[in-house]
């Protein structure tokens, strides 16, 4: 079997002389004034916004392109008691989308109503069978959440019936927009929104804080709403930086300070308490949000948010948290199926690309297992299952390869796509798999940069043991929120050697217990690390790790995350 590759340790620069002035200014540590530097924050007057999130650094809304076409049709449907069907994916972003425009709209109109498409019989986006409810039930106008740029048959038929289609999107569009009567989205060609990494929901919440400013609404009414944006923020995976930094630091206060009913009940569930964190959000949140749309139907993941009753809440978390433990087990069984069989392939080794036709894999795992073979090769991987006689799947890449436009040099073989940088859906005639596949592969080959093909493990910063104080972590907490954009620091120490307590644990995993001469002993967890550290456990180490406070029993210690480990370079 193929090893994972070993990530290759890439010492990130800095302008020395930006961090000397930052250091001076602001009376920091220079490890973390070289961090400032590194994510372009070299002044007072940066690091002063940087560390005080507010929204006050929100963008106005109307300089997102027909942002007021939109609004003037919302407006005028409200006032004519227009019925509006709210539409949104199947995942995190779609349905807390829907969720907060149905929050906000009922409050003052009773003709609102939400359909969420099945994964397995409609596929992703806006669906034809959706223009059908809105027209069986009377709507006259749709509001796609987290999708709809690349939805032309569905708006058109819609067009067709006298629906009118607004669309709340964040997807890379190619070529000619669908004939929505708005299309929101910042990724849009000529759009000049400065933002152009919100999320669907957080795009829906710039409708909403538009429309408000019209009719003279207190944007003080709208904070209720940033927990759901906070969610499909940090779900989605965008950047945190500049605006939804500011979403995402005020949505976890407000989460810790007030919950709504249904948050309350899913970080219940999650076994999550205050203070919050983004990982806390992506990992014991968003799996379960995201479980009702792939083990039935996303339908209950917007019931869950929107519950106001808590016994009723907790019921609906419960199931979720259930739907979730059975998806677990799926994926573990198709990701570990889908490795034995890609290890057999004979031509696996040379390959740079992963395409793996699963026809019994379910639809709502494949996107969950390119992510995991992603992780076991590092190579962009697409997975595809069986489904009305078509390939459907998902994709996920690596850093330094751009997915969507690969797929784009794949379009003549692919009856639709969609996606990102990262991550992409996908469906194909199955006749094409095999020439898909090779020409997937060629693009691969030719696009990926080398220093891409391994994975690369940033290091900001050296940092001795004795350097790591309670003023220290004090301060490296005040970076957070954390997440793509504003990744949780990795530094690297010398010379650093084990204590004889460090052990081995089950799964692979190691218990470290280290100091780094005269300093304190430091523990740490070091997750998969159990192979190289038998086999240089008995001399001096040189450690790459970041920090964090282990909640255990609710009392909190300071704790190394070692990420990875290698024999002493001096």
């Amino acid at each position: 079997m193929a090893p994972t590759p070993r990530p290759v340790w890439h010492f990130l620069s800095a302008d020395e002389r930006a961090v000397q002035q930052l250091r001076q200014q602001l009376s920091l540590h220079p490890a973390l004034c070289r961090v400032l530097v590194q994510r372009g924050i070299d002044s007072a007057e940066k690091a002063e916004e940087f560390f005080r999130p507010s929204l006050s650094q929100l963008h106005a809304p109307f300089d997102m392109e027909d942002m007021e076409r939109a609004v003037e049709r919302l407006r005028q449907a409200i006032e004519r008691r227009e019925g509006i069907l709210l539409y949104g994916d199947y995942d995190v972003d779609g349905t807390t989308g829907v969720a907060l425009l149905y929050i906000f709209l009922s409050r003052f109109h009773p003709h609102v109503d939400y359909y969420l498409p099945h994964r397995e019989r409609e596929g992703y986006g806006l669906s034809l069978d959706g223009v059908r409810y809105a027209r069986e039930r009377g709507s006259s106008l749709i509001i796609a959440v987290d999708c709809g740029t690349h939805a032309h048959e569905a708006i058109a038929a819609a067009c067709a019936t006298g629906i009118d289609v607004i669309v709340c999107d964040h997807h890379l569009s190619e070529g000619n927009l669908p004939p929505a009567y708005a299309v929101l989205n910042p990724q849009r060609p000529g759009c000049s929104y400065p933002n152009k990494y919100l999320s669907g929901c957080g795009v829906a919440f710039k409708l909403v804080q538009a429309y408000a400013s019209t009719q003279g609404l207190d944007a003080a009414d709208l904070e209720d709403l940033l927990d759901l944006v906070t969610l499909s923020t940090c779900c989605d995976l965008v950047p945190l930086v500049g605006e939804n930094r500011a979403f995402v630091a005020s949505g976890l206060q407000r989460m810790e300070r007030r919950p709504r009913t249904g948050v309350w009940a899913l970080l219940q569930k999650g076994g999550i308490s205050p203070p919050l964190r983004v990982r806390d959000l992506v990992l014991g949140v968003g799996p379960l949000l995201n479980a009702a749309g792939r083990m039935g139907d996303a339908r209950d993941a917007v019931r869950a948010l929107l519950s106001v009753d808590r016994n009723s809440a907790l019921e609906q978390a419960a199931q979720l948290a259930k739907r979730n433990r059975q998806r677990q087990h799926i994926e573990r069984a198709a990701t570990e199926d889908a490795v034995r069989r890609l290890v057999q392939e004979a031509d696996f080794e040379r390959r740079k690309s992963i395409v793996l036709f699963a026809p019994d894999c379910p639809k709502g795992v494949v996107g969950i297992v390119a992510s995991r073979l992603v992780e076991r090769f590092h190579r962009p991987a697409v997975v595809l299952a069986q489904s009305a006689g078509m390939a459907v799947g998902s994709g996920r890449s690596i850093p330094g390869f751009h997915l969507y436009e690969a797929l784009c040099q794949c379009r003549h073989l692919l009856s639709s796509f969609g996606g990102h940088a990262y991550a992409a859906g996908v469906q194909l005639p199955i006749e094409h798999l095999q020439n898909f596949s090779e020409q997937f592969e060629a693009v691969v080959q030719e696009r990926l940069p080398p220093e891409a093909s391994q994975p690369v493990l940033p290091l900001c910063a050296e940092l001795t043991l004795t350097d790591i104080t309670p003023a220290f972590w004090k301060a490296l907490q005040s970076f957070a929120p954390f997440g793509p954009g504003n990744m949780t620091p990795i530094f690297w120490a010398n010379c650093v050697a084990d204590t004889g307590q460090s052990r081995i644990l089950r799964a692979g995993h190691v218990q470290f217990s280290v100091r780094q001469g005269r300093s304190p002993v430091f523990t740490g967890i070091g997750f998969g690390l159990a192979e190289l550290f038998a086999a240089v456990r008995h001399g001096p180490l040189d450690i790459a790790f970041s920090l964090q406070e282990d909640r255990f029993w609710g009392e909190g210690m300071l704790q190394l995350r070692i990420r990875d480990l290698r024999p002493a370079s001096s």
